[in-house]
């Protein structure tokens, strides 16, 4: 069956662990006209590209192994500091998910509110600021417990204060809320695989990873 699924496509290789992957799994990599590997987050770019696991590890990893260079099997400039810019895109992406909900009207803030629309049952996530006092995080995720009881509704620690703040064009937002909505779904994936990239998946074994050109692209 998997070697089905990778023939139909649904598969792709790392070239830094050789571990085949789904492709939301991976960041997809395309060389740029001036030889630059350039990270394509919406896999939209034009030209083949090779794929890494969607973790800053693997992404060094294939950097410093110049996994780029052999699977695209020509010369291949990695910019200084391509994990950390990834990142950077990455939570910008998440930000930018954050005010597409908040126009949609998915958004509640402020810790009053934020508590209310837990206790109406009207919540499918909740953030924090990551600068935030932990006294009202353990309040509110006390709430949450008690309204959902065991499988209570996630709670995102991804961005600081001044950013969230930017982000709803509101200040000194804290603690917010998502309602249900096809935004807030979006908000959450990406900020799913933002905590995933920056906390990776376990250890990598690159030294031993045969070298070769990716499959897919």
């Amino acid at each position: 069956m998997k070697a089905a699924a990778q023939e139909a496509g649904s598969l792709r290789t790392c070239v830094a662990t050789r571990a085949e992957l789904p492709p939301d799994e991976m960041i997809r990599f395309v060389l740029a006209p001036d030889g630059t590997v350039t990270p394509d987050l919406r896999r939209k770019l034009p030209g083949r590209g090779v794929w890494v696991t969607a973790t800053a590890q693997a992404v060094a990893a294939a950097a410093k192994k110049n996994a780029f260079a052999r699977s695209f099997k020509t010369p291949a400039r990695v910019p200084d500091g391509l994990a950390d810019r990834i990142e950077e895109l990455m939570a910008r992406d998440c930000l930018q998910a954050l005010a597409l909900a908040n126009k949609a009207g998915l958004v509640t803030t402020g810790f009053a509110k934020v508590e209310a629309q837990v206790e109406k049952g009207e919540v499918v996530a909740l953030l924090h600021a990551a600068d935030g006092g932990a006294d009202g995080k353990r309040k509110l995720g006390q709430a949450l417990r008690r309204r959902f009881g065991g499988a209570p509704p996630i709670e995102l620690e991804a961005f600081g204060s001044a950013q969230m703040d930017l982000a709803l064009g509101r200040s000194n937002v804290i603690h917010a809320a998502l309602r249900s909505g096809p935004a807030s779904a979006a908000l959450i994936e990406r900020c799913a695989r933002l905590r995933k990239y920056r906390a990776g998946a376990g250890e990598l074994d690159c030294a031993n990873a045969p070298s070769g050109r990716d499959e897919g692209a």
